[in-house]
């Protein structure tokens, strides 16, 4: 009976992207002829690709980045220069203010669409001590990952698998042989940078092939500054990103170059190289939407809209580019218009979450569609999870009190602070409900709890600081008066409370 060669069945399966089937053939290859070079270097390719991931947009920051890392910064920078300080409403042109779009713990507003590293500060900006650094223990919020976990997680977890130990042994190899032989020391770099896990080994690749190939290879450049990217040496990277540009334009060095960019807090930097990249590479969605999410850093939402409405000219089922678009009307007194887009990602198919559930009964809530909204919020809390529970419940309590229902309401908020006990929002909403049952020092508590959880919310500030004027602790409200301000620097009421507390003060 004939069989299949089976070196031919493991280039199938790879080509099929069946990696373990590729790896398990490799492997058995490899047990009776160790020195089978094809076999080497196919599974080398398999088990890279199985670990492969778009690091591009995933840029993990850990406590040992925040606190370890000495690039100098301006102290004070004008404010759109810095991620560390974004535009204040004056400067962003019409955008919605604090008070109708919610910010988050790091300080900018609320896009509409989660992705990795926007809601923290960067290791250049502001925070760095480990009081800070370790705050917050809600999804969402502005805690850094332990020290490059997705890293050295996934190299140690994917080398159990071999009884023999490691595949290849970095430390035994002769780097300066493989740099002679592109395709081999090319496959080689990729294992060490995605599987192995070791930037140092990939370095010392790297620098000798580029050399090998005379400094004119552009490959050989973008994995210098990758490497020295993952080592946190960000201006040499940024010089190899360079270089490597001045050989071949590619989308992905355009990236990674504004990557370094946005991490040494220099985000005008990335946006010229993301102009640059976008008249290079007319209609390309990455750049695009590389474009509209730091504009949106810097809380110039409303460049970032547009955007967003050319990523949808070139991809019309851009799931970011649709709920972020979505999350502008909405904010924008838009309800409708924010409901079409949700509707148009949930026809896609791709998404089916509590998120998008809860956003879509929070639209047909304001748009009048009282009978979808509660249909909208059970299909939510079916899908929801530990992690955004409370934010449904939160909202179900904002459209109780929006029906006149305040007994739902308070029930909502209980299950909300019931289900994640750091719930700010839902401790703010509290008070003010107690407030109105008269429990004084029961909504004092609430606003305290609510100010110590949530010190970027200007309203438990304020709220407090009103409860403490009329209760006659003027010094108390003068003091959480200012807390709002420093949350929220255009809040006209805290201003209003203050004037009255100086001229108070004026008249003692």
């Amino acid at each position: 009976k004939a069989s299949l060669n089976p070196f031919f069945e493991a280039v199938s399966r790879f080509r099929r992207r069946k990696w373990d089937g590729c790896i398990d053939i490799c492997t058995d290859l490899l047990d009776v002829n160790p020195r089978d070079q094809a076999a080497w270097f196919l599974k080398l390719r398999a088990l890279t690709s199985k670990q492969w991931m778009d690091d591009i947009e995933i840029d993990e920051e850990g406590v040992a980045d925040l606190l370890m890392d000495e690039n100098a910064v301006a102290s004070a920078p004008r404010p759109g220069t810095s991620l560390n300080r974004p535009l204040s409403k004056s400067e962003a042109n019409g955008a919605p203010s604090q008070v109708v779009r919610p910010v988050s713990a790091s300080g900018r507003p609320l896009t509409g669409f989660a992705r990795p590293g926007t809601n923290r500060p960067t290791s250049s900006s502001a925070g760095r001590d480990v009081a800070t650094a370790m705050q917050g223990n809600r999804p969402g919020t502005s805690r850094p990952l332990t020290s490059m976990g997705r890293l050295v997680r996934l190299g140690t977890a994917s080398m159990q698998h071999h009884e023999g130990g490691e595949f290849v042994r970095l430390e035994t190899l002769d780097l300066h042989k493989y740099a002679q032989r592109p395709a081999i020391a090319k496959a080689l770099c990729d294992y060490m940078l995605y599987y192995a896990r070791n930037p140092r080994k990939a370095l010392e690749l790297a620098s000798e092939a580029t050399q090998a190939v005379d400094f004119k290879d552009w490959w050989w450049k973008a994995r210098l500054g990758k490497a020295y990217y993952q080592l946190g040496l960000l201006r040499d990277a940024e010089k190899q990103f360079r270089s490597s540009l001045k050989c071949e334009e590619m989308i992905s060095t355009h990236l990674e170059l504004c990557k370094v960019h946005l991490r040494l807090d220099q985000p005008n930097s990335a946006l010229d190289q993301y102009g640059r990249a976008g008249e290079k590479f007319v209609g390309d969605t990455h750049i695009l939407v590389a474009l509209a999410r730091t504009y949106d850093m810097l809380n110039a939402l409303l460049r970032g809209v547009q955007f967003y409405k050319k990523v949808l000219q070139y991809d019309s089922v851009n799931t970011e580019a649709l709920a972020c678009l979505a999350s502008h009307h909405f904010y924008t007194d838009q309800p409708e218009l924010a409901l079409r887009f949700y509707r148009r990602l949930l026809q896609n198919g791709g998404v089916q979450n509590a998120e998008l559930w809860n956003n879509m009964g929070l639209c047909c809530f304001y748009a009048g569609q009282y009978d979808l909204t509660l249909s909208c919020f059970e299909r939510a809390l079916m899908l929801a999870d530990d992690g955004n529970m409370a934010d449904v419940w939160y909202n179900i309590g904002q459209v109780a009190i929006g029906v006149g229902d305040l007994g739902l309401a308070y029930q909502a908020f209980k299950i909300a602070v019931s289900v994640d006990p750091n719930h700010a929002e839902s401790y703010s909403n509290l008070g003010v409900l107690e407030l109105r049952k008269g429990n004084v020092e029961q909504a004092q508590a609430h606003f305290q709890t609510a100010l110590r959880l949530g010190p970027h919310l200007f309203e438990p500030a304020f709220n407090g600081g009103l409860l403490a004027f009329k209760l006659g602790e003027f010094q108390d409200s003068f003091e959480l008066a200012n807390k709002a301000l420093e949350a929220y620097p255009d809040h006209i009421e805290s201003k209003e409370l203050i004037k009255q507390l100086k001229a108070h003060f004026s008249s003692l």
